[in-house]
C-alpha cells in the first residue's frame, strides 16, 4: 500500500516539474546553509582538538587581563619579570618560559609593512615557546643564544610576500629602524598570527621598542599533567599574593588546557547555533512554499480525488497521498541541499587553506548529518502538508465530482 503511495506521489511531482523545482527551492537553500554550517563547526572543533594535542595537556598559559585584542594590546596591567620569578618557584614546574610582543614597520628595500614582532627567549625557554606553537625550520636555522640582530620568519611573510618577492635567509631587513639579518624561515603552523609574525631574540626586542621588564604571556610546563590544576591553583595563589590583589578580583589569567578548549567550543556553539537559527528561516518559507503548493494542488484535483472516494479510497488514504508528496517534497528539497551543503563546506576549507593558509577550517562529513538533514528535510515537508491534506481528505465525494 505505502509502494503505492509513494509512487502515486512521485508521479504527482515528475508531472509538475517546474512547479515542484520552485516549491523545493526553499528547503535545498535552507538544508544546504545548516550542513554547511554544521560541517564546518565539527571540523573547526576537531581541528582545534588537533591543535591542542600537539601543544599537550602539560601546559598552562598565564596572560594579563586585556580589554579587546590580542594578548599585550590595550592591556590594563602587565606581567613582569617579577611574576616570571614568582612562577619559577612553584613546586611541580618542569619549565617555564615568557616572552614579549610588539607591533612595528618592517622594510625590505622599497618594501614597507606591519607586522607582529615576537621576542623569543633564550635556551629552554625558546624550546618550549616552540613546542607550545610547533615551530619548525623550514629554511636557515633557528635563533641561537649569542643572536642580537637575528630575524625568524613566518611562512605567510614569504609565501604571501608581505615584504615584496624573493625574500630569503640572509637577506636584510629593518625592524623599527634597526637592521637585522634573515636567519630562518619557519614552517607554517596553521596559525595566521604566528605564520605572518616575525621573530627576533628578547633582549634585542626589548631594546629596540624600550620594553625593559614587560612580559605579554609566561608558558608553564608542568611535570606531571595529573596535578596540572593544584599547581594552576597554587600560581594563582602565589601571583595574587605578589601582585596583592584579591581572590576573583584577579588582573591576570592562569589558563588550563580544559579551560581554553572549552572557551573554544563554547564560542563556537553560540556562533554555530545563532547561524543555523537564521539558516532555519529558509526552511520555514520553504516549508510555507510546500503548504501553498498542495493547497494548490487540491484545488486542481478535487475532481480527481472525488473519483478516489467514489472508487472506494478512504479519507485515511487521501490524506496519506497529500502528506507523503508533501514529504517527498522536503526530501528530494532535502537531497540538494545535502550536496550543496557540503560541497560549500569542503569549498570554504579549500578557500581557507590556500587563500588564507590556515589549517583549521576545515569540512567534517558524517552518515548521521548526511541522513539526519534528509530525514529532518522530509519531516518538514511532511508537517507543512498535513493542513491542505486534512483539507483534501475531507471533501465530500459529490461535492468534488461536481467541481469543474
Amino acid at each position: 500500500m505505502f509502494k503505492d503511495y509513494f509512487k502515486f506521489a512521485l508521479d504527482t511531482i515528475s508531472h509538475r516539474k517546474m512547479r515542484s523545482w520552485l516549491t523545493m527551492i526553499g528547503i535545498f537553500i535552507g538544508i544546504a546553509a545548516v550542513v554547511a554550517l554544521i560541517s564546518l563547526g565539527q571540523g573547526f572543533k576537531q581541528a582545534i582538538n588537533r591543535e591542542f594535542e600537539k601543544i599537550g595537556t602539560d601546559k598552562l598559559i598565564i596572560l594579563p587581563k586585556t580589554g579587546v585584542g590580542a594578548p599585550g594590546a590595550n592591556a590594563a596591567v602587565e606581567l613582569t619579570e617579577e611574576d616570571l620569578d614568582v612562577v619559577k618557584k612553584v613546586s611541580g614546574i618542569e619549565n617555564v618560559a615568557g616572552f614579549v610582543f610588539a607591533n612595528s614597520k618592517v622594510e625590505f628595500g622599497d618594501n614597507v609593512n606591519f607586522f607582529f614582532i615576537v621576542g623569543l627567549p633564550e635556551g629552554d625557554e625558546r624550546d618550549l615557546v616552540a613546542e607550545l606553537q610547533s615551530l619548525e625550520i623550514k629554511e636557515g636555522r633557528n635563533l641561537r643564544d649569542n643572536d642580537k640582530s637575528s630575524a625568524l620568519l613566518g611562512a605567510s611573510v614569504v609565501e604571501k610576500e608581505l615584504l615584496g618577492k624573493n625574500l630569503k635567509a640572509r637577506d636584510k631587513i629593518k625592524i623599527n629602524g634597526n637592521e637585522f639579518t634573515i636567519v630562518g624561515i619557519l614552517e607554517k603552523t596553521g596559525d595566521p598570527g604566528w605564520d605572518g609574525s616575525i621573530s627576533i631574540p628578547e633582549e634585542t626586542l626589548r631594546e629596540v621598542f624600550n620594553e625593559p621588564d614587560k612580559l605579554d604571556e609566561i608558558i608553564v610546563k608542568v611535570a606531571n599533567v595529573e596535578n596540572i590544576n593544584i599547581i594552576a591553583d597554587k600560581i594563582k595563589t602565589d601571583l595574587r599574593r605578589f601582585r596583592d590583589v584579591k581572590r576573583d578580583e584577579e588582573d591576570f589569567d592562569v589558563q588550563t588546557p580544559e579551560q581554553l578548549l572549552g572557551s573554544f567550543g563554547d564560542i563556537i556553539n553560540i556562533v554555530q547555533s545563532v547561524l543555523i537559527g537564521i539558516a532555519f528561516i529558509s526552511l520555514i518559507v520553504g516549508g510555507v512554499g510546500i503548504a501553498n503548493t498542495m493547497y494548490t494542488a487540491v484545488i486542481e484535483r478535487t475532481k480527481e480525488i472525488g473519483i478516489m472516494k467514489s472508487v472506494g479510497a478512504q479519507k485515511k488514504d487521501i490524506l496519506l497521498i497529500f502528506v507523503i508528496e508533501s514529504g517527498l517534497l522536503g526530501f528530494i528539497g532535502g537531497l540538494i541541499g545535502v550536496v550543496l551543503g557540503f560541497g560549500l563546506s569542503n569549498a570554504v576549507e579549500f578557500i581557507a587553506k590556500n587563500a588564507l593558509g590556515t589549517n583549521l577550517i576545515e569540512a567534517y562529513f558524517s552518515y548521521s548529518l548526511f541522513f539526519g538533514a534528509l530525514l529532518f528535510s522530509f519531516f518538514i515537508g511532511a508537517l507543512f502538508g498535513v493542513m491542505p491534506a486534512r483539507q483534501a481528505a475531507s471533501l465530500q465525494p459529490v461535492d468534488a465530482l461536481r467541481a469543474k
